[in-house]
C-alpha cells in the first residue's frame, strides 16, 4: 500500500453521558482528542466542574480492566510516597476503571505541563531525570512488595529527594493530592514515543483478584519478581530472516521513494554489523524488578523546570530495571544525527545509580543488552511495510543511525553509564 493511501485513524467517540454519570465531574462542555498515540487514545475534557484527561484504554494488550486497576493502585501508592504521578479519579462506586460498551476508560486530573527532550535539559536537570527514574524503580519495589504481601528487606534507594518533582514533599513523606474536583491543565498524554518499541514491557500482573499474592509453589506464595523468567536476547538467525523479508517488501514497494532507499541502506548495513558481531550475543537478562515500562519524553510532563507527572503506566511490569534506564536515556538523549549526548547521559546515569542503588556493572551489562536489542530491532520498518502504519516514520532516521553509531562508540557509551 502506498503511504499516501494509508487511511487516517478513526477515533472512537467516547460515550460521555454514560461515563460522566459515574463520576462527580459535572456535565461535558467540550471533548477534544489529544495527539494520537501508538497504544491508546486520550481526550481533553472540559466539564461544568473543571478540566480532565479522559483515557480510552484501546490497545488489546493493555485493556484488561483488572490490570488497569492494578496500575491505578500502584500510582496511588507512588503518589503517597511523593513520586510525581497523576492517579485516576474514583467513580461514585470507588472504582477507577469504567467499562462502557466493552471499552475501558479512566478519568484523570488534567495536569498542566509540557514535554521536554534531553536537548532541552541542563546537565543538572539530566541528573534530576536519572534520580527520578531511580526513585520510581525503588519506590515500585516498595509498593508492589506491599501489594503482593512480600516480606522482603527494605528496597534499595527509594527516598524521594526534596524538589525532585513539583509535588515531592520534604523527605517524601506527605501524600500527593488526589482531589476529584477541578484541576488545571494536562498536557497531551499517549503521543508517539521516539525510538521506542511500543510493546516492549510485559503487562502488569495477570488478571485475578485485586492485589493477588501471585503464583503459589510448594514453598509458599511466589511474587511476580521471583517468578520472572530471564528473557532471552534476540537470536541473530531470526533477525537475518526478518531482514530478508523486509528487503523483499522494500523492493516490491511502488513507487519507490526516499524512505525505501534509507530502509534498504539500513537493512543491508545492519545485516553486515550482525554478521560481524554475532558472537557478542548477550546471555539471558539479569536482575529484574518492577518498572514503568515506557519511560520517555512524551510520558513525562514538566511544570517549569520540575517534573510534574509521569503518565501512561500501561506497560507497568517486571523487567530488568537497568535496561529501562538505558532505553530511556537512548530516547531522551539521542540527537537528530543518531548520536547520543554522552555528557548528559553520564549525569543521568550517575544520578540513577545513586537513587536506585544500582551498580556500575549492572548498567554496563544493560548497555550491552540494549545495544544488542537495537541491532536486532526493526519494529518501525515492520509497522511501515507490514501494517502500512507510518506514524513512526519520522523516528526512523535517528533511531536507525543510533544503532550504527552505538556499535562504533561502544566503549564510550559503556563508560558514560558505568563511570
Amino acid at each position: 500500500m502506498s503511504r499516501s493511501c494509508v487511511p487516517p485513524l478513526v477515533l472512537h467517540a467516547p460515550p460521555l453521558g454514560a461515563l460522566l454519570r459515574r463520576y462527580a465531574a459535572g456535565t461535558a462542555l467540550t471533548c477534544e482528542p489529544v495527539d494520537e498515540g501508538l497504544l491508546n487514545r486520550g481526550y481533553r475534557l472540559r466539564t461544568t466542574r473543571g478540566r480532565y484527561f479522559l483515557k480510552h484504554h484501546f490497545d488489546p494488550d493493555t485493556a484488561d480492566p483488572a490490570s488497569i486497576a492494578r496500575q491505578h493502585r500502584a500510582t496511588e501508592r507512588l503518589a503517597d510516597l511523593g513520586v510525581p504521578v497523576a492517579p485516576p479519579l474514583p467513580g461514585h462506586d470507588g472504582r477507577t476503571v469504567a467499562v462502557v460498551g466493552g471499552h475501558a476508560y479512566a478519568l484523570h486530573p488534567w495536569i498542566d505541563g509540557r514535554h521536554r527532550h534531553g536537548a532541552q535539559l541542563t546537565p543538572g536537570q539530566c541528573g534530576r531525570l536519572g534520580a527520578l527514574l531511580g526513585v520510581v524503580h525503588a519506590s515500585l519495589e516498595q509498593v508492589m512488595r506491599a501489594a503482593h504481601g512480600e516480606l522482603l528487606p527494605p528496597a534499595r534507594g527509594g527516598h524521594v529527594p526534596q524538589g525532585l518533582g513539583v509535588n515531592a514533599p520534604a523527605g517524601g513523606a506527605a501524600p500527593a493530592t488526589r482531589d476529584p474536583g477541578p484541576t488545571p491543565g494536562h498536557a497531551p498524554e499517549g503521543r508517539i514515543a521516539p525510538s521506542e518499541r511500543p510493546a516492549r514491557a510485559a503487562a502488569a500482573a495477570p488478571a485475578g483478584p485485586a492485589d493477588a499474592a501471585g503464583p503459589t509453589t510448594a514453598a509458599g506464595p511466589t511474587s511476580p519478581v521471583e517468578a520472572a523468567v530471564p528473557a532471552a536476547s534476540p537470536d541473530p538467525a531470526d533477525t537475518f530472516v526478518l531482514i530478508g523479508d523486509l528487503l523483499a517488501r522494500v523492493r516490491r514497494h511502488r513507487p519507490a521513494d526516499s524512505f525505501d532507499e534509507l530502509a534498504r541502506h539500513r537493512l543491508l548495513e545492519r545485516r553486515t554489523l550482525l554478521e560481524r558481531h554475532a558472537d557478542r550475543r548477550p546471555p539471558a537478562s539479569g536482575p529484574v524488578g518492577w518498572v514503568h515500562g515506557d519511560f520517555h519524553p512524551f510520558n513525562l510532563l514538566y511544570r517549569g523546570d520540575a517534573p510534574a507527572a509521569i503518565v501512561d503506566w500501561d506497560r507497568l511490569g517486571v523487567q530488568p530495571r537497568a535496561e529501562e534506564a538505558v532505553r530511556a536515556a537512548a530516547i531522551f538523549f539521542v540527537r537528530p544525527d543518531g548520536t547520543l549526548d554522552l555528557p548528559k547521559a553520564r549525569q543521568y546515569a550517575r544520578a540513577y545509580r545513586r537513587a536506585a542503588g544500582a551498580t556500575p556493572s549492572e548498567l554496563a551489562a544493560a548497555v550491552h543488552r540494549v545495544w544488542w536489542e537495537r541491532l536486532n530491532d526493526f519494529w518501525m520498518l515492520r509497522w511501515h511495510y507490514e501494517r502500512g502504519d507510518t506514524r513512526a516514520d519520522s523516528q526512523f532516521p535517528a533511531a536507525s543511525a543510533l544503532a550504527v553509531w552505538w556499535t562504533r562508540e561502544y566503549d564510550a557509551v559503556c563508560g558514560a553509564f558505568a563511570d
